[in-house]
């Protein structure tokens, strides 16, 4: 069985269609001779980057770049109160989790009170967000003596073995496992009047009774509940309810990826799952827990955790360090500290109005979507047929590079510019990615009339 697109090659630079400056050419040249083919970078003109600082981050040249895509310093590049924690923490210990120490015990707690309407009642760390969807996913064949997973049809979890088998967005060349069903994710602006709970639910059902029918028993469904890899799915709030109780009477556990969602992105709690009224068995949490630090993990119930915990001894010789966990603390005082949900919630509205304005003058936009501080914008070839413009989507997202501001793309049909800032990004900023919007869709527009 095959993932069904590639969402790594979606804004990817690739070699011999740009031109580039002979020092970016050499660091290109340099950078694959030592680093091998595998890995990739982004836009068609590649950035070297050397300092970030807030929303921004900088070239030698000194030119800025405001960053709205990259989530991993969801607090701006190079916070003080993460970096100062980092340092301290550095200069004092930096051990693992087999000594006792007090950070790793209160980063626990207080994770934990985030989530007091469910029955999680455990922390486990990991160092990313594919580890800890990795050791979920061990724990639900555990639990529940299954193997059988259940995840939208653009997924993305993460890149471990076991993690990619389910993770379709990785594309053709990375199989999905026999284990694995895919599920259409909630499009609601393809819907055409559907409801999507409802349907959401049968189609979780169909994967359920498709696993046993080939004799694979069911061990979870996992669900990003925005849905970002395939397109930043918000709407309807609830529509999770009646899949993870399916889920749950099949025997399996629901799992809820928070690696993207959470931390306050949307504006309205700290995870995603919440604005959907589910109660969760496993969350896993990533990318913007360290603000750059590595850290990542999960919370668990007691129940789902018991058995892998008394017969699974689990080490990690970097996960948990005091470090990481330091830097999480630091995460979690600043979000507080700061008001960031409710700052996410006035400004994400602040930036979705304004790009959802630009359609009455620029047909290509579809849709216009979002939670917080994650928004979705869909660039249709025609608003009746509501096809994809993959090739006008790509143009876009290199013309906002090229104009200072960087962001990048997702969904099944690649037509999703996919804006993701940091938590920080203010009003004046916000406007600024809709005026750099508006000049390069115009720009676009332009060059593909002639």
């Amino acid at each position: 069985m095959k993932s069904t697109t590639d969402l790594n090659m979606v804004n990817a630079y690739i070699p011999g269609r740009a031109d580039l400056s002979p020092a970016t050419a050499a660091m290109i040249e340099r950078r694959d001779a030592l680093l091998g083919p595998a890995y990739r970078l982004m836009y068609e003109h590649p950035l070297h980057i050397v300092r970030g600082e807030g929303v921004w981050l900088i070239d030698p040249q000194g030119r800025r770049y405001l960053d709205v895509y990259n989530n991993v310093a969801s607090l701006g590049h190079c916070h003080p109160a993460v970096t100062e924690a980092i340092c301290r923490q550095v200069q004092t210990l930096a051990t693992n989790t087999r000594y006792l120490h007090d950070t790793i015990l209160e980063l626990a707690e207080r994770l934990l009170a985030t989530v007091p309407e469910t029955e999680l009642a455990h922390l486990m760390l990991t160092c990313t967000g594919s580890e800890a969807n990795d050791v979920a996913y061990r724990i639900a064949q555990v639990r529940t003596g299954g193997t059988g997973v259940i995840v939208t049809e653009t997924a993305y979890h993460g890149f471990t073995d076991a993690v990619s088998k389910f993770s379709p967005s990785l594309g053709v060349t990375v199989d999905l496992g026999a284990h694995v069903r895919l599920v259409p994710a909630p499009r609601l602006y393809h819907a055409e009047g559907a409801d999507l709970g409802e349907r959401f639910t049968r189609d979780v059902e169909a994967a359920i009774a498709d696993l046993q029918r080939h004799g694979i028993k069911p061990a979870a469904l996992i669900v990003d509940s925005l849905f970002t890899s395939d397109g930043i799915l918000p709407e309807p709030a609830g529509l999770l309810q009646g899949a993870v109780e399916a889920i749950k009477r099949a025997g399996g556990i629901f799992i809820a990826d928070e690696v993207q969602p959470g931390f306050g992105r949307t504006g309205e709690h700290m995870w995603g799952f919440q604005r959907h009224g589910v109660i969760p068995d496993i969350v896993t949490l990533g990318k913007p827990m360290g603000n750059g630090q590595p850290i990542a993990g999960l919370l668990a119930t007691a129940e789902v955790l018991a058995e892998f915990g008394k017969n699974s001894r689990y080490f990690n010789t970097f996960a948990g360090n005091t470090v990481s966990c330091a830097a999480a603390l630091a995460v979690l005082d600043t979000i507080e500290k700061e008001g960031l949900l409710q700052h996410a919630a006035r400004v994400g509205k602040i930036l979705r109005d304004g790009i959802a304005a630009l359609a009455e003058r620029h047909e290509a936009i579809g849709d216009v979507r979002g939670a917080g501080m994650f928004v979705g914008v869909e660039l249709v070839a025609d608003r009746a047929t509501r096809a994809p413009d993959r090739e006008l989507t790509t143009r876009v997202v290199n013309l906002m590079r090229d104009k200072g501001v960087l962001l990048s793309a997702c969904a099944m049909g690649h037509n999703v510019l996919k804006i993701r800032p940091p938590l920080v990004l203010t009003a004046e900023q916000a406007a600024m990615v809709i005026e750099t919007l508006d000049a390069a869709l115009t720009e676009a527009q332009s060059a593909a009339a002639r």
